[in-house]
């Protein structure tokens, strides 16, 4: 999930609340983390989540935000898909948030697969001013690829109706989540994407680890960090966008020793927590595709504060993220930009996280493609930040 880097004022302080406000989706996509990865624990949790929990996140939240100064919070409410807790549950939620979180300035948005969108949620959501992302990996025939409802037929036009709605109320609009296909073309993808004029567009690459390593037609090339790098052309040779893709402006950001916003890159601390549906506190929520019970710390809103969570071994050992990087890793001269990968996609059941990333090539790739197509534009960063890509030299 992404990061507003404005969000927090230590980087020990929780500052990103994902609330999983229902745990179940009226969609069914065959690389969901939630429910087709290793985790099956949505089967064991309440369908949606009650006020009473929402009372007790809120109040945990205020709470950490006053003990660490924290000027902003960014909460997140997620699934499963968040709208099938029907608008009047929904509404009691947000509700009940908004009074818990009276003396926080929090920043509240929604993910949704934007099937159900209609005038009446986007009134609502208006009301509580939560911000939506729409989750679409393209145009038809690639969202429908994987995209599809539990009778497995397509779910592309509703989800556009919704997108073209939110595109109405332009202060709702938070942006557009899609996953890489490979067998999709990077330039439509993006083009098609960039057609709804979303604030941001952010790329997500399917999770996957060294015990399920992601779909490759060519294991030898860096397929996936070919595809972003040829999205990543597009955007740039396209001046009349106007959105924003975090994974490459992080890169860049990163680059020159800038904090990125996205917690799958660099080596800041992200500072983001899940809280369930029955208000048990997790790790992040990406792990389900790791193992079964890899995001679980046993711990509640109604049991324990953020500041104890802080300190479950768990999570202590993300705020000093080099002891959890493998020796190749460490003496990578990219280290301070991709970060070691993103914690899931580095974790195999030999050595736990201590492993590059199963997109280490692809990152590598990925990386090196954008120092070189800014090199002749913007003045080159010094240090290890200075060299060019030594198989093209």
């Amino acid at each position: 999930m992404p990061i507003d880097s404005e969000t927090t004022a230590r980087p020990e302080a929780f500052h990103t609340f994902i609330l999983k406000v229902v745990n179940r989706c009226n969609i069914d996509c065959d690389y969901c983390y939630v429910f087709h990865a290793a985790d099956t624990n949505w089967r064991r949790l309440p369908p949606r989540m009650s006020a009473r929990v929402a009372e007790a996140a809120a109040a945990r939240i205020a709470d950490h935000s006053a003990r660490h100064a924290s000027t902003k919070v960014h909460v997140v409410l997620h699934g499963g898909e968040p709208l099938l807790a029907g608008r009047e549950h929904l509404r009691t939620v947000l509700q009940t948030l908004s009074a818990g979180l009276s003396g926080v300035d929090a920043r509240v948005e929604l993910q949704t697969n934007g099937v159900l969108l209609d005038e009446a949620w986007l009134d609502l959501l208006e009301e509580y001013r939560v911000r939506v992302g729409v989750s679409l990996d393209g145009p038809p025939a690639v969202n429908d690829l994987h995209r599809l409802d539990h009778h497995g037929r397509p779910t592309w036009q509703q989800a556009i109706r919704g997108v073209e709605l939110l595109g109405t109320r332009p202060d709702l609009y938070a942006g557009i989540l899609a996953v890489v296909d490979l067998d999709a073309d990077p330039g439509e993808v993006h083009e098609y994407l960039a057609g709804f004029d979303p604030p941001v567009i952010d790329f997500n690459l399917p999770h996957a680890t060294h015990d399920r390593p992601p779909e490759r037609r060519r294991p030898a090339e860096a397929e996936y960090g070919q595809w972003l790098s040829a999205a990543f052309d597009a955007w740039v040779s396209a001046d009349r966008y106007t959105h924003s893709i975090r994974m490459f402006e992080d890169i860049i950001a990163l680059s020159y020793g800038v904090r990125g916003s996205v917690d799958s890159l660099g080596l800041t601390w992200p500072g983001m927590v899940v809280i369930e549906s029955d208000g048990s506190i997790e790790d992040v929520d990406t792990l389900k595709s790791v193992a079964e019970g890899a995001g679980r710390l046993d711990m509640s809103v109604f049991a324990h504060t953020f500041d104890d969570v802080l300190r479950h071994p768990a999570v202590a050992r993300r705020l000093a993220p080099m002891a959890m990087l493998s020796p190749q890793c460490r003496s990578c001269p990219l280290l301070e930009v991709c970060g070691g990968g993103y914690l899931p996609h580095r974790h195999s059941s030999v050595n736990g996280f201590q492993n590059p990333s199963v997109y280490c090539q692809d990152l590598e790739y990925l990386i090196w493609h954008i120092w070189q197509r800014l090199a002749a534009d913007v003045p080159r960063p010094t240090g290890h930040r200075a060299r060019l890509n030594p198989h093209t030299e």
